[in-house]
């Protein structure tokens, strides 16, 4: 007998209807998802003052890390940083992913957005994601003065596993010491390679945007034979047994999705060890719907809620910037 789950948001019903049924994971699912076609960069700059810069950032094994570098063409010394890492369950995806959504907070707070192309999984496992992000992160604080950055506004926000590897680099700028993160942002975060929460059991079955049943294959093809203490809580951040000294922190998850319950659990953890963490659990939302649907009246407040966030935390002190 399946769980009771809660209702969705009567607005989704319809769209998530027209969305084609996602086929159990494995490696053929996973080529296929990553050869689905994405509308290029170059749709979402087309109609935006911006300029781009394409960078390659060695590994700890000398690998390339490629970022994208996007700043508004009226920049003005000292501008915010959104350090932005990509979802797709650590198996699909690129640093252009939801790119709309960081583009957003460039247009209004004149951000410039810095995007990483971390190792995928099943073919990098184990820290090899989270270390290349960390090492995108601090390419930015070492070139902060010639990007025009203010080192010390650098936001790392992710959606879904970026949500999770966002939440582990900011872990690993704490304990190795930097670079500085003033705020993360995590969406709908991967959290909890345990996936034994209560919002993951009723999220099992066929039918959904990410279930259960995929978060274990995901996690199975990021930590392969991994158990126990072989975990890294910067890859499962949920892990980490001590989380105080983190920045500001914004959460938010869908009432309807399987994420729910580890995102309230880590912002109570915060909260408990002394720190700020803004939570937000959208009645009726799934899996990834401000992402999906951005104009459905649930997902049009979830962005509305993390802009203004973003605006306190970037400047806590309106208009002392002059």
């Amino acid at each position: 007998m399946s769980s009771p789950r809660p209702n969705l948001d009567p607005e989704f019903l319809a769209a998530l209807a027209d969305l084609p049924s996602m086929p159990p994971l494995g490696p053929e699912v996973i080529e296929f998802v990553r050869r689905l076609p994405e509308p290029p960069i170059e749709t979402h700059l087309r109609d935006r003052a911006v300029r781009r810069r394409e960078v390659t950032v060695p590994a700890a094994d000398g690998t390339p890390i490629p970022l994208s570098v996007i700043s508004p063409a009226a920049q003005t010394a000292g501008a915010p940083c959104v350090y932005w890492i990509h979802g797709g369950g650590m198996m699909w995806g690129d640093r252009f992913s939801n790119i709309d959504i960081p583009l957003e907070w460039l247009d209004r707070f004149g951000a410039v957005v810095v995007t990483v192309d971390y190792r995928l999984a099943p073919e990098a496992t184990g820290t090899t994601s989270v270390d290349d992000c960390h090492h995108g992160l601090r390419w930015v604080a070492d070139n902060a003065a010639a990007l025009g950055i203010d080192p010390g506004r650098v936001v790392v926000a992710g959606a879904s596993a970026g949500g999770g590897l966002a939440a582990g680099v900011t872990l690993m700028a704490r304990d190795l010491g930097g670079p500085a993160v003033a705020a993360q942002l995590l969406s709908c975060p991967m959290l909890d390679h345990r996936n034994d929460t209560t919002s993951s059991r009723q999220y099992t079955g066929p039918d959904g945007v990410w279930t259960r049943e995929m978060n274990e294959f995901g996690w199975r093809s990021v930590l392969g034979d991994r158990t126990g203490e072989e975990v890294s809580p910067y890859v499962s951040p949920a892990l980490a047994g001590d989380l105080s000294g983190l920045p500001p922190t914004y959460i938010d998850a869908g009432t309807a999705e399987v994420f729910r319950d580890e995102g309230v659990t880590y912002a109570s953890r915060i909260w408990a060890a002394g720190g700020q963490a803004e939570l937000h659990v959208w009645a009726g939302g799934f899996h990834g719907f401000a992402a999906l649907f951005p104009h459905v009246r649930v997902s049009a407040a979830a962005r509305r809620a993390q802009a203004d966030w973003l605006a306190r935390v970037l400047d806590p002190l309106p208009g002392h910037r002059g």
